[in-house]
């Protein structure tokens, strides 16, 4: 089973979900506001997509930080502890099925090749 890693309010979660739902493929969704995200779960992808790829940089949540904040994550550790601190942090949507990461973002030609 897919399971979807995510918060329901995003633009770009929205249009993945749509194109899952056109698509006919199920899915789990685990929404990162309600159901939280554990350190070991960061920790895995981390190490299987580096803790760099996980951090959307682009969004509200990390322009909003203090550029001292925006500085200090330099380790796995540092933003592993923001990544939970401030879920809206992870990028998303991120899909995960047998513990591997599928895709993350919403790109559908990377969509057609990853999860049809």
């Amino acid at each position: 089973m897919k399971i979807v890693y995510a918060i329901p309010n995003c633009n770009t979660v929205k249009k993945a979900l749509d194109w899952l739902k056109a698509n006919k493929l199920s899915y789990a969704f685990h929404d990162y506001k309600k159901i939280g995200i554990t350190s070991t779960k960061l920790t895995d992808w981390s190490k299987e997509i580096g803790w760099e790829a996980l951090i959307n940089k682009k969004g509200a949540t990390w322009r909003q930080l203090p550029k001292e904040t925006q500085e200090s994550i330099t380790t796995q550790k540092a933003a592993i502890a923001l990544m939970m601190e401030k879920t809206s942090i992870i990028r998303r949507p991120l899909i995960e099925e047998n513990e591997k990461i599928l895709v993350i973002g919403f790109d559908e030609s990377e969509y057609k090749k990853a999860l049809k």
